[in-house]
Formats: structure tokens, sequence, C-alpha cells
């Protein structure tokens, strides 16, 4: 049996036809016009094709969209720079150089071991500190919940913490006192105070019911019953009880007078004591304070070579030597704390210095301690000068080392620095600080720069190269017009395929939905899932993929119902009764036969939404909802410069952008209005 090739059987009959053409042509015989080798036809395609390019906006619109997609996605290729590229340059300006004030807060560092401190009083030494130096004293003792602790004045602005034991002695005045708590089953008392000899007998006799008095010994006392048969006593006091060991001696007539004149602690044989007023009664507490644990000043710490750095324990140390021996080390170091008014020198041993401490703070507006120990000096000593002159502003001269345009500190031949003398104008604020202005060149982040040969498109708010990220964005943008539309066709296509196909309640029911989604406000649910977003800090990423979905499933139903209406008037057609004869699958019917012939609309719908959805997601991004900074979407670039003042001083910033957004929306609409009347040349007439 024959076999037959088709493509060869069709070339074989071109070659005749070719061959009866030239024979014709030669013998001088004209073709008749009924000659169907006359008849050239074209594919449905190639017809599409021809119709399309005809139309010369859409043609127009389709060299707009090849620019603008290797413009977005080409460009940066070759673009020297990045969409996160930060730009800085360098300005002279006049800043805020240096800070100067009078240190008024007690920094402390550790003597001994002061893990264990409590921390309400760590917290409160500054307010204790003042309030003793308001006070005039030389000591203050605070009582704690783990024990007692003192402070003392060892010298000029320096102050040490001492811990020791709170130990109860007795309480004083007129009132109730708690003696004990006696249990009626074991008749014993817990003391809270010293005990009482008979009270316990007593208590037994009297005891009785809830509540009541008693009279013992010439004092009245009082009980309440608690827990588990037992009794809260106390007595009517008026007078000093003890729940410590007596002191003895002129003791009380010590507490009167403390108590007469309304202090909180007094001496009395070497030692102090703290009082504490609890409703009209008076509980003195024993301090026995001797282990040193942290020492207290409000100097500063300035060494000679600029930038120095000593560590805590250093200072402690040259605090205590100042206040005690003089000498102290540090490592295999040792050093000299001289004492002398308002600050304390330190000298190496040598005796050449090596670091000060001085109630006066000077350090850089940013905290930082760079300054010279002799820029310092010239500083404090310019404010001192002002303050006796009773004015606020002052200016001083002084040489700085000198910068080249790009920052870089000037140097001769030798490598030494060269100094210039800058105008520094000290200006004291209501809070009592100093503020040093000067000119200075700042390596800053170069803002909203204007287009220039270095960036074509100047700078944003961020310091990013604009034209940069305009091409980034334009990535993004149409990326998200593409993937959104891709999910409202793939969507649409299937559930409009269904119904349309099955009709019946399966039509009903996908036609329900396709009514609920045209019901959902898309803008107030973008604004809800933004928010929401916001509130869990989304990575900028999966917050453009949730987006992308979001957009896609609510737009979906116009896309269903387009293609449910085309399936209906197509499922009844000859060419799906033989699909059904020769028992193709349901699926196949609807997917390789019914949605091809949908196709021309699908692409017709495609072109014009994703017009739509890169202006959706521009409006999203510039209300702050989309993408997020900063990755680089058409919106979020605009959204940099969204306050009036801002578009109106940077019109190079948003103008290209709103620019690019318009130029794509219109080009996608030419192709989609060219498409349409490809496909379908008589709806157009």
């Amino acid at each position: 049996m024959a076999t037959y090739n088709l493509n060869e059987v069709l070339k074989e009959r071109e070659a005749k036809q070719r061959a009866g053409k030239a024979g014709q042509e030669s013998s001088g015989q004209a073709l008749a016009l009924d000659d169907v080798s006359r008849v050239k036809v074209l594919s449905p395609g190639r017809q599409v094709f021809k119709r399309f390019i005809r139309n010369r906006l859409a043609v127009f619109g389709s060299l707009l969209l090849i620019t603008m997609f290797v413009f977005s996605f080409i460009g940066p290729l070759f673009y020297p720079y990045g969409q996160k590229q930060i730009f800085y340059t360098y300005s002279r300006q006049n800043v805020n150089y240096a800070l100067a004030k009078v240190n008024t807060t007690f920094n402390g560092y550790d003597l001994g071991d002061a893990q264990d401190l409590e921390r309400p009083v760590v917290n409160s030494m500054n307010s204790n500190i003042k309030k003793m130096m308001a006070d005039g004293g030389d000591s203050l003792l605070i009582l704690g919940e783990e024990g007692g602790y003192e402070i003392r004045k060892i010298g000029e602005g320096i102050y040490e913490l001492l811990k020791g034991e709170a130990v109860p002695v007795c309480t004083a005045g007129e009132g109730t006192v708690k003696i004990g708590t006696y249990s009626s089953v074991g008749k014993s008392m817990e003391w809270t105070g010293n005990p009482v000899e008979g009270l316990v007998e007593a208590a037994e006799q009297n005891c009785k019911g809830k509540s009541g008095s008693f009279e013992y010994d010439g004092t009245t006392y009082s009980f309440v019953r608690g827990v588990a048969k037992s009794y809260e006593l106390s007595a009517e006091l008026d007078g000093v009880s003890y729940t410590g060991e007596n002191p003895g001696g002129e003791f009380e007539t010590a507490l009167e007078e403390a108590i007469g004149s309304s202090q909180d602690s007094f001496e009395y044989d070497q030692k102090g004591y703290l009082l504490t007023k609890q409703k009209g009664l008076y509980n003195v507490w024993s301090i026995n304070a001797d282990e040193e644990v942290k020492v207290y000043t409000n100097y500063t710490l300035d060494t000679v070579e600029a930038s120095g750095r000593v560590s805590d324990e250093f200072k402690a140390a040259a605090l205590m030597a100042a206040c005690g021996s003089g000498t102290f080390t540090d490592g295999d170091r040792t050093f000299t704390a001289v004492p002398r008014e308002g600050a304390i020198d330190i000298y190496e041993e040598d005796g050449s210095s090596y670091a000060e401490f001085n109630p006066f703070s000077v350090r850089r507006y940013t905290g930082e301690d760079t300054m010279s120990y002799d820029l310092k000096n010239a500083i404090a000593a310019k404010i001192d000068e002002m303050q006796h002159q009773s004015v606020k502003t002052g200016t001083m001269v002084y040489e700085l080392p000198m910068q080249n345009e790009d920052g870089s500190y000037s140097r001769d031949e030798d490598g030494n620095l060269i100094y210039n003398e800058t105008e520094m104008k000290i200006t004291q604020r209501d809070t009592g600080e100093y503020v040093i202005n000067c000119d200075q060149i700042n390596f800053v982040i170069d803002m909203y720069a204007a287009p220039s040969a270095k960036h074509i498109l100047g700078t944003d708010g961020d310091g990013f190269d604009v034209m940069s990220r305009i091409m980034y964005g334009g990535r993004v943008s149409l990326m998200v017009g593409f993937v959104v539309v891709f999910i409202e066709i793939a969507l649409g296509v299937i559930m409009g395929g269904l119904a349309g196909y099955y009709g019946g309640w399966v039509d009903n029911l996908i036609m329900r939905m396709v009514d609920v989604f045209y019901c959902l406000p898309s803008m107030p649910i973008m604004i809800i899932l933004g928010s929401m977003m916001d509130a869990m800090r989304m990575d900028t990423y999966i917050r453009l993929i949730v987006m992308m979905a979001a957009l896609g499933i609510m737009g979906w139903a116009g896309v269903a119902r387009l293609v449910r209406g085309q399936i209906l008037s197509l499922r009844e057609q000859e060419f799906m009764v033989a699909t059904e004869a020769t028992g193709i699958r349901v699926g196949d019917r609807i997917f390789r036969h019914l949605v091809p012939n949908v196709m021309p609309q699908l692409i017709v719908t495609a072109t014009m939404g994703i017009g739509s959805v890169i202006l959706t997601e521009s409006t999203l991004s510039f209300l702050g909802l989309g993408v997020k900074h900063p990755l680089a979407t058409w919106g979020t670039i605009i959204n940099s410069v969204s306050s009036a003042s801002a578009m109106a001083h940077y019109a190079f910033i948003w103008i290209p952008v709103g620019l690019l957004i318009c130029v794509t929306v219109i080009a996608f609409n030419f192709v989609g209005d060219g498409l349409r009347d490809a496909y379908d040349p008589k709806a157009k007439r």
C-alpha cells in the first residue's frame, strides 16, 4: 500500500502551478479573472496582522511599548547606577560644631561588687546627691529593701556610695505599733520586736472572739483574729518601743532632738541612725554601711591627647586617689591625681599632663569626644569670659585643620596637617547649654540634586538616582500589570468556561460569585490590606506578591462574564457537536476547542486591562499602600515628592514619571483598540 507525504504533494503541486504559469506567459496566453492561481489566500493570523499594521495609532502604541520595555528591562543593564545606591556629596555649611555645658549629672563608677545593688537606689542617686548638696550635709542615709546605704562626700564634686546592713532599733511616738502574732493553737508568740515578759499568758487569757483589747502591765493591747486561730497584737504606744538592741545612754534624748527638728537621720555614739515615718510613728534603723561600691562625680574627664580613651576603672581610681593618697595605678602605669579649685589634674609618672577632670563638658554636637584638648580649653575660657560679661553670644577665632573640596584634610609635603583660622560663634540656649557654630565641609547625602551630567534626572530625597529609580520602577510596574492580568485571565477563563459550557446550576452559582466580586469595593479593601501589611511589617517583596494576588483575585469577574457569553454562543455550533460525537473529554472540549475561539477577545481585554492595572498600582504606591520603599515603582517615586511644596520645587522628579505612566497607559490602549479592530473589522464599521 503506497504512502504519501502531504508536504511533498503540496510542493509538487506548487511546482506544477509555477511551471504552468511560466508556460502561459511565454506563449502569450492571458490569465482569466476566475483563474484560481490568481487568488492568494491569507491565513487568519496574517489577515489580523495586516489589518493591525494599517492602524497607525496601534503601530505607534506598539513602538512606544517596545521602547518602554527596552528602557525598563535592558536600560538598567547599561546604566551605571542601581536603584538602591545612595549618593553623597561634599558641601560647605554652617553647622553646629560643638556643644558645651556645665555637667549637672552625677555619673557613677564601680569600686567593688556593684552587681547586687538595688536598682531603685542606683536610679535615685542623682536626686539624693542634689538633695544632700541643698541641705549642706556631708552624708545621707538610705534605706533599701535588702539593706542600708550611705552617701558620703569625700571631695569637691565627689561622692562615695557605701552599702551595709539596716537593723531595726525601735519605734517612737504616739500611735499603734504591732507587737507580734499570737497562735492560740501552739500558745506561742511570733514577736515583731523585743519579747514582752508575761504577754503570752495574758494573750492566752484575753484573745477571744474576732477582735478586742485588754490591759497588761499598764499598756493597752488590741487584737484582731487572723487565719488558723491566730491573732495580730498591737500596743498603744506613747514613747519608745525597742524592736532591737537598746543602745542605752542618751540615745532617747538624741532621738527626741532628731524628731523635734524634723531630721531624717542622726548620729549617736559614732553610729548612723535613719528615721522613717509611718502613721504618726517613727521607725528607727541603725545603718552600718562600710562596703565601698561606687564613686559618683559630675566631673568630665578630658585627655590631653585628642580622642583618648580611658576605662571606667581608671576614672574610679583617679577620683579615689584625688581624695586620698594622690597616686594610683592603671595596669603597669602609675599616675598622680592632684585636685585644684573646680578640677582635678592627672599626671603621668614623668610629670607630663595626661588628663583633667572638670565640671565643664565640651563635646562635638553629635556627642563624640574627638575635639582637641586645647580647643576644649579655649571654648571653656571664652564661655567663662561670656559669663563674667553677662552676655549670651560671643565669637572666637581658632585654627582648625583645613579641608579640601572633597572633605579630606589638607597636608603639607611632610604629611603634617595644614590649619586655617575659622570663626566660631558661641550662643547660649535657654537651657543653659552653649552651641558652637562654624563653617565646615560635610560629607552628606546628595538630596534633591538638580539634573546634571552625572545624574540625568537628578536625585531624590534619599540620595537615589532618579533615572535609575524610574528604570527599575518601570520593571515592577509593568510586571505588576502583566502578572495581575494573567491571574485575571486564568481565573476568568476557568470560571467562565465552566459556567458557559455546563450552564444550569453551575452557571447560576458562578454568576452569583461574579455578582459578589463586582460588588466588592476594591479600593477600600486594598487600603485595609495595606494597613494590615504595615502593621505586620511585611517584607517588601512578599508585600508585592500579596498585592498582585489581591488585585488579580478582585478583577477576574469581568473576564469570566466575557468568556461565559462567548462560550454560550459557540457550544451549540457544528464543531462542538463533532467533538461530542468523537468522544473528546469535556476538559478538552472547553479548553482546546471553545476557549481558543475566545482568545481574540481575551487578548484585547488583557491588553487594555494592563494599563488600568498600572494606574491602580501607581495610585496605591503613591498612597503608601502598595510597594514600599526602597523598592522602586512609578507610584513610590511620585510619593517621594507628595507634598505641594516638594512638587513645586522638585518637578524634575515627578513630571518624567507621570509622563511615563501616561504614555504607557495610552500605548496599551492604542494597541488594545488596534487589536479589537483587527480581530473584528465589522465592529469598526
